[in-house]
């Protein structure tokens, strides 16, 4: 699937508690101008289900687990979240959902641009377009 992929987030282990961190250079490759996160997903939602012009992000499962679903305009792959220490890394002009949240389930995500409406494409048919130079 390109280049979206997984990475390992720097955790230090000490017995009163593990300790991890993100910054540039360990797994991401962009400066970050957001940070959000999800969580209090009622069982069955997905969120998601759009890709982004320009943005890029990276998503960690904080606390519980969930699926994200990456779709680069010709494959599509599941990414199983539930390590506070695992980052997906997910490319501008993919589509994306998260799906099967477990109980307090918390995503976080890093994001490379400031919330932009116009950067969101919530139609796929039009992301395929899009992606594939037929729009």
């Amino acid at each position: 699937m390109g280049e979206a992929k997984l990475f390992q987030i720097p955790k230090i282990l000490d017995e009163r508690g593990n300790l991890s961190f993100i910054e540039k250079g360990n797994g991401i490759d962009f400066d970050f101008k957001r940070v959000y996160w999800i969580y209090d997903v009622p069982g069955g939602e997905i969120r998601g289900g759009h890709a982004f012009r320009e943005q890029e992000e990276i998503i960690v499962a904080l606390s519980g687990s969930f699926d994200v679903v990456l779709h680069d305009g010709i494959t599509e792959c599941h990414f199983p979240l539930n390590r506070s220490y695992i980052g997906l890394y997910v490319p501008k002009m993919y589509w994306r959902s998260m799906q099967n949240f477990s109980t307090n389930a918390v995503a976080m995500v890093l994001a490379s641009t400031l919330y932009d409406g116009n950067d969101y494409i919530y139609d796929f048919e039009t992301f395929l377009k899009l992606k594939n130079g037929n729009a």
